[in-house]
């Protein structure tokens, strides 16, 4: 059975995929669809397994322009170092940034294992590429199922089933004004949607002329992407994304049978963590937990995160919620 976990990005995946972990059957392969070429992750086209190597070995410019000006990625634990392959603000490989550098304490070797593995595969589907991709990760780390998750992969819901058709779904959402805050803070997030609602001074730069721009140009107080960086967009911009997300992946929610989609709020997760862990337990049929994995998973929780929204003016509150209230109505959250 294949099982992901998609939300909206800022929404807690990386805590329970970190709880999930905990269960020492299960191989958690994080964000590995994410920084993917956009156009190419779901092509419906066979590809040869060089080809598929290609794909996987592609830099996400954006990651590349964010890190060369300083600033950490969460989803990016790669370990930088002397005796390491690539330093930082290097056009680093996504994957090799994010799933293997949580699979093992050699990410390049494990990478360079990986590519070896693809290049060698026969021309196929896509779908069948990764599928024989994460069935060999699991052999080579010694588990015996898989797990993604992406961040913001609510918005190709319907991509992943379409490729996955037998696959069960656990959507965990987030408040949806602490969610859009929380992506105001992320680089990443405030990069890509200043550039997707023309938020800048360039006319006609949009998220699509990042391919455009050298990642790994020598970065100047005045260039656009340092700029971008520092300002801190509208609010109400991340809520209006925050929602469209949303409404992508209960557009694609429709099309899954009963049994093969889950709703968690991550708010009940920290709450009640042993609980809520039980039932995603029971959902991803991952069998008995009597190693104590719930148990230990549960202790990760610190708590309910403080929230952000309270601080900001009545003005804000009220353009951020507004923004929020299309995807708060679909999820079930009360304003």
């Amino acid at each position: 059975m294949e099982r992901f976990i998609v939300g909206t990005g800022r929404c807690g995946s990386t805590l329970l995929s970190r709880m999930l972990a905990e269960n020492r059957s299960l191989l958690m392969i994080f964000e590995f669809f994410s920084g993917l070429d956009r156009v190419k992750r779901f092509v419906p086209d066979p590809l040869a397994g060089r080809e598929f190597a290609d794909l996987l070995s592609v830099v996400t410019p954006a990651a590349t322009m964010v890190q060369r000006r300083g600033y950490e990625i969460a989803e990016i634990t790669y370990p930088y170092g002397p005796d390491m392959r690539y330093r930082q603000g290097e056009g680093l490989p996504w994957v090799l940034g994010t799933a293997m550098a949580r699979m093992s304490d050699v990410p390049d070797e494990l990478f360079d294992e990986t590519l070896a593995f693809a290049s060698e595969l026969p021309r196929r589907g896509l779908a069948s590429q990764y599928e024989s991709l994460f069935d060999w990760l699991c052999e080579r780390m010694g588990r015996s199922r898989w797990l993604e998750k992406s961040g913001a992969s609510i918005e190709y819901l319907a991509s992943l089933h379409e490729f996955f058709p037998a696959a069960r779904f656990l959507h965990l959402h987030r408040r949806g004004p602490e969610a859009a805050l929380s992506m105001r803070e992320h680089k990443v997030f405030r990069l890509w949607v200043s550039l997707t609602y023309g938020l800048t001074d360039h006319a006609g730069l949009t998220s699509a002329d990042l391919e455009s721009l050298d990642p790994e140009a020598e970065p100047r107080p005045s260039d656009v992407v340092t700029r971008l960086l520092e300002a801190k967009p509208p609010v109400e911009c991340f809520g209006r994304y925050w929602t469209e997300l949303i409404e992508y992946g209960y557009r694609a929610r429709d099309r899954l049978d009963a049994g093969q989609y889950m709703e968690v709020a991550f708010e009940e997760l920290v709450r009640h963590p042993r609980e809520v862990l039980g039932k995603i337990n029971e959902f991803f049929e991952l069998g008995d937990a009597q190693d104590g994995w719930i148990e230990r998973a549960a202790e990760l929780v610190r708590g309910v995160p403080p929230t952000r929204f309270e601080r900001l003016s009545g003005q804000q509150q009220e353009r951020l919620a507004e923004a929020c209230r299309p995807g708060q109505q679909l999820v079930g959250q009360n304003d």
